[in-house]
Order: C-alpha cells, then sequence, then structure tokens
C-alpha cells in the first residue's frame, strides 16, 4: 500500500518536483512514467525513505515516512521494502550467496540459509550461488539483486529503469520475474521507466506520468 498527498521535493538550485496524489492498494501495480530528469528516480527514493520530503505526506506499507528518523527508518526500510535501483550494488568482494546474506545484516536478523537457497532457485541462480559479481552476465546480476530485493518477503517492491538495457526477450522476462516475485509476497510493486514496452507488458497497473521539471533561475 502506497499513499502520497500534495508530495513535492526540490533540489538546491532547482524548480520543485510536484508529483499527482497516490492512493495504490497492496498487490497492486504501479509505473512511473517519464523521461529523464521527470522526478522518477526521487519518488523511488522518498517512498523508500532515501530522501526525506519536507512537502507533502507519504505513506507505504501502513508507516507513515514523516514520522520517521535516522535508523528507525533504516530498520523499516530493510524489513519492508526490496530495492531494485539501475546500478545494482552487488557487493564485488562476497559471492552472491554472501550478497543475499547482506539482507539479513541490514535488517538486524540471523541469516537464513534456507531462505538464500530458496530465493536463489526461485529465480533461476542456484547454480551461481559461489560465483562474484564480476562472472555474472547482465541478466544473471539483475535475477541475483531480485533474489535479494524479495529475500525477506517485503511488502513493496521498488524497481527504477528494470529494462533499460535489456533487448525484447530479456525486457520480456525480467517483467515477468518482478510480476511474479510480487506475487510471491503479495507486494505492492512499483516500476520507474521511460520504456514503453513495460506498459504494454502491463496494461493492468496504474500510470503516474511525471512531466519534466524546470531548473530555477
Amino acid at each position: 500500500m502506497i499513499r502520497t498527498r500534495t508530495l513535492s521535493y526540490c533540489y538546491p538550485k532547482a524548480s520543485p518536483l510536484v508529483f499527482a496524489d497516490v492512493d495504490l492498494p497492496q498487490g497492486a501495480a504501479l509505473l512511473l512514467h517519464g523521461n529523464s530528469g521527470s522526478g522518477k528516480s526521487t519518488w523511488l527514493a522518498l517512498a523508500a525513505g532515501l530522501l526525506w520530503a519536507r512537502v507533502g505526506e507519504i505513506s507505504v506499507a501502513d508507516q507513515d515516512l514523516t514520522a520517521l528518523k535516522g535508523a528507525a527508518r533504516d530498520a523499516w526500510r530493510a524489513r519492508n521494502l526490496g530495492f531494485l535501483p539501475q546500478k545494482l550494488h552487488l557487493s564485488a568482494a562476497l559471492t552472491v550467496e554472501d550478497n543475499l546474506g547482506l539482507a539479513y545484516f541490514a535488517a538486524g536478523l540471523a541469516r537464513d540459509e534456507v531462505a538464500i537457497a530458496h530465493a536463489l532457485d526461485a529465480l533461476g541462480v542456484t547454480d551461481l550461488a559461489q560465483r562474484r559479481p564480476s562472472q555474472l552476465s547482465g541478466g544473471q546480476a539483475q535475477r541475483v539483486a531480485l533474489a535479494r530485493a524479495v529475500l525477506l518477503k517485503p511488502r513493496v517492491i521498488l524497481a527504477d529503469e528494470p529494462t533499460a538495457s535489456l533487448d525484447d526477450e530479456a525486457a520480456q522476462l525480467a517483467l515477468q520475474l518482478l510480476q511474479s516475485s510480487a506475487r510471491s509476497c503479495d507486494a505492492t510493486l512499483v516500476i520507474a521507466t521511460h520504456d514503453a514496452r513495460v506498459q504494454a507488458a502491463m496494461p493492468q497497473a496504474l500510470t503516474l506520468r511525471l512531466l519534466p521539471q524546470a531548473v530555477a533561475a
């Protein structure tokens, strides 16, 4: 569930990014559609509690994010959100298996080897468990990052341009995996994209169209 009211955010020396209100039920899907500079990544960062909205209201997974500060916000994020950023942020020094283990460390939970194995199997990357990220293809790395994102069965999954660098076949598969992963944990799914293929593949999703913002003089 995600609910926003009069939400906006302003970077230094720029006009405010102003977002339309959103009411997204638990388990539903939302597409943030717009070109570069329209605020898609900013909206995701606000929903993830990585940026703080000084104007407006935002509630995610039944939590008013304006009421959370510091470590409490970090703990809430680790336990309730699965985030698939454009840059996947897999630790080069760790194996695939240990990269998934970081999710438990961030949430302050004991590592669950059975759950890690199940997540890898669900995304079809069990045979990659002992590889380092440098030994993965782009598609494999994305699957590993998605396995980590859904490991703790989050209530919300946020994905930033997940098809941007993929051909048609790989893009379709990535979207299928995102949707099936969200369904498996009844998560609300938000995808930021400027890719028309995403909207074509997800006609049931709600769409929030964002417009480019002019830089203040």
